[in-house]
């Protein structure tokens, strides 16, 4: 009875879940690729969730001063997805899916950049393969495979303020890396230790932007295309309200990844479980949106972030065999380093499992994060942005089945 309970522990993948409640980790980080299914019992295995986040941001300071005191952050939602098959008894593959990286703003009034909307998501689609040998009592695992990455970008900015219309941004764009790792676990007593490094990605994503003639004659100045905007201007009747679309491409990088899980089972039912992660977001500096004809940068994010780490700690319970339970504590540390408003989170979970008898798991919880504030104090006075601290909430739910 205590090794299946111990086994039930393991098959709910307490660290996997222990995530649910992370809301714009390190930055970008939403979700992570459900690789621990290659660990699962059974010779073919399914599962699928959805988490759907919502947070809660204000600023308290801003160079337009409408939008002291109002909220930025837009909920969303994270899907997941894992298959798993085993080729042999040593040799079996994954292949995942989820909503790895994403941010998302809505303004009540505009930047003053002009902003007032902006969206960014990337989607991982991977197969990673684990080969396995018998080592002692457990078994050791080389772990390996490659992903595709999906990028999409939307940004609307108003100029209003200067007499003129809308600019609209769309950028879209793949990129592919791989991911490689090694782990050793013990099944009968839920130990599990791995290792596991991911690429990261380069993006120089297509895309077209338009907007008001006169936005981008300000935007080249100095460069051969401003006579282009000029003469736009000079022939139109619109004048600099002219809408102008441009080809454009996006440049920038998406970090690589190194983390560390641990989890092991400490008394009958009880199982302790942990990881560690570093991830490279010093590699996003700048988000440049550049006009494709003589490559003129038109507008440019800017971040500088440091790099970030992220820890987890908790637990989990069997209460029988069909029904086991965990509760976990996430810190991650805030990457900013002036330029943006990113601080520490802080996120509490607590969910569970329930198999159902007929071979399939229902999973899932809830989340709660603290939100840590931050402030802008690299940009010219009275133009820096700050935000309070704020809060998150986070339900999670999914089903998993297995032969």
């Amino acid at each position: 009875m205590t090794n299946l309970r111990i086994k039930a522990l393991l098959g709910a993948g307490c660290v996997s879940l222990a995530m649910i409640g992370t809301a714009n980790a390190g930055g970008f980080s939403r979700g992570s690729a459900d690789t621990d299914i290659l660990f699962e019992q059974g010779n073919f295995n399914m599962r699928s969730s959805v988490t759907y986040v919502t947070p809660k941001r204000k600023f308290n300071k801003n160079g337009n001063p409408q939008l002291i005191g109002t909220d930025y952050a837009e909920d969303y939602v994270i899907p997941s997805a894992a298959v798993k098959f085993n080729l042999t008894e040593n040799l079996r593959c994954a292949g995942t899916l989820v909503n790895n990286n994403g941010g998302n703003a809505k303004y009540d009034f505009p930047t003053l950049s002009g902003k007032i909307s902006e969206e960014f998501t990337t989607y991982e689609s991977a197969l990673t393969c684990g080969v396995g040998f018998d080592v002692g009592q457990g078994k050791f695992w080389l772990l390996g495979g490659g992903f595709m990455e999906k990028f999409d970008y939307n940004r609307v900015n108003s100029y209003a303020a200067l007499g003129m219309g809308n600019a609209t941004l769309r950028l879209d764009g793949q990129e592919y890396g791989y991911r490689i790792g090694a782990a050793y676990e013990i099944p009968d007593i839920a130990l599990r230790g791995q290792v596991m490094y991911r690429s990261g990605t380069k993006y120089g994503a297509d895309g077209g932007l338009t907007a008001p003639a006169g936005v981008l004659f300000a935007a080249t100045a100095g460069s051969p295309l401003q006579a282009q905007f000029a003469r736009i201007i000079a022939g139109s009747p619109l004048g600099k309200n002219t809408p102008v679309p441009v080809d454009a491409i996006g440049v920038g990088n998406l970090p690589q990844s190194v983390e560390f899980k641990l989890q092991s089972g400490i008394a009958p039912g009880w199982l302790a479980f942990g990881s560690v992660k570093w991830t490279d977001w010093s590699q996003l500096t700048t988000l440049d949106v550049r006009s494709k004809i003589g490559g003129v940068t038109i507008s440019s994010d800017k971040y500088f972030w440091k790099d970030g780490w992220t820890v987890t700690g908790g637990v989990g319970h069997a209460f029988n065999d069909q029904v086991s339970g965990f509760a976990s504590l996430t810190w991650d540390q805030g990457v900013g380093t002036g330029w943006d408003v990113i601080g520490d989170t802080y996120t509490l979970a607590v969910g569970g499992s329930f198999k159902d008898g007929i071979g399939g798991e229902f999973r899932g919880g809830v989340g709660f994060s603290y939100l840590g504030s931050g402030e802008e104090t690299q940009y010219a006075p009275g133009t820096n942005q700050g935000v309070e601290s704020g809060y998150a909430f986070a339900l999670n739910g999914g089903y998993s089945i297995k032969w």
